[in-house]
């Protein structure tokens, strides 16, 4: 899948040929670029940068001087390249891009991992990311210190608002999933939102799942509803969560909480590839 992305990457940035450095860089040229970094955060794309790097020339060898999942500053070097100056211009952006986003979004998920320091809560992502680049920015969160939820509709059962409104009613729901899974003889995990203190009685009184999710309850809601929450349930926040109140949410003992904002609102940490003389 990584190896796909590069590829779609690379055809995209470069298409029939790096004009601009075909142009006027020698085919024979041979050159040095540092990876700059040029705001504080977490670095995150060191590894994907390393196989872009392969994968468009497997002879641009790296210097990498710091490793993902560190805390850098500006004025930090992260690896140096060496090799082909035409290889390492056309490769150039590709890898700012992802290691811009990711580094952006490890950053993002490490200052909420903070918030919920010393909490039996698990820092989950969404499926609310950037089409066709969903690994990396899912790997970003890790690399940050959050875990991944579902990475996509096919690897667990997650039936939330719209799909208990057509299938009519939680308990139907419910049913439908458990019979889908039987007849197709698969092991997934199934979970439900709940919208409300009815709507969790009834998948109480159903059982059939592994995870309720509280959608959109306040943290006070959530310290009155889960008392009331067998352990063989996983149980989840989501929904009207900020940083301003996420450690709220977290010191009411929920297991997870989930967080859309991690990927689909990031600023990306900024550096820059520059060319080395020394």
């Amino acid at each position: 899948m990584i190896n796909e992305i590069i590829d779609n990457a690379l055809l995209e940035d470069i298409g029939e040929g790096d004009h601009s450095t075909l142009s006027c860089v020698p085919n024979d040229a041979q050159g040095k670029a540092h990876l700059l970094i040029k705001e504080d955060g977490i670095l995150a794309g060191v590894e994907l940068a390393k196989m872009i790097f392969d994968r468009f020339d497997p002879k641009l060898k790296l210097e990498i001087l710091l490793e993902d999942g560190v805390k850098v500053k500006k004025g930090d070097i992260a690896f140096y390249v060496t090799g082909s100056s035409r290889s390492i211009l056309s490769t150039e952006r590709l890898v700012l891009n992802f290691m811009q986003r990711m580094s952006g979004i490890a950053t993002q998920t490490n200052k909420i991992v903070s918030l919920i320091e010393g909490c039996n809560t698990k820092l989950l992502d969404t499926r609310k990311t950037t089409p066709g680049i969903r690994y990396m920015e899912k790997w970003a969160v890790r690399i940050g210190g959050g875990h991944n939820h579902r990475f996509a509709l096919y690897d667990m059962i997650m039936l939330k608002d719209n799909h208990v409104d057509y299938a009519g009613g939680i308990i139907p729901a419910i049913e439908r999933a458990n019979e889908y899974l039987k007849e197709k003889n698969k092991d997934l995990k199934i979970e439900i939102e709940v919208r409300n203190e009815s709507e969790l009685n009834e998948v109480l009184s159903i059982g059939g799942v592994d995870r309720i999710m509280l959608d959109n309850f306040s943290p006070e809601q959530i310290s009155k509803v889960l008392p009331l929450i067998p352990a063989q349930f996983e149980t989840e926040a989501s929904g009207g969560i900020t940083l301003g109140n996420i450690r709220a949410y977290a010191e009411t003992g929920v297991q997870f909480i989930s967080v859309g904002a991690l990927t689909h609102s990031v600023k990306s940490l900024d550096m820059s590839l520059k060319a080395t003389f020394s």
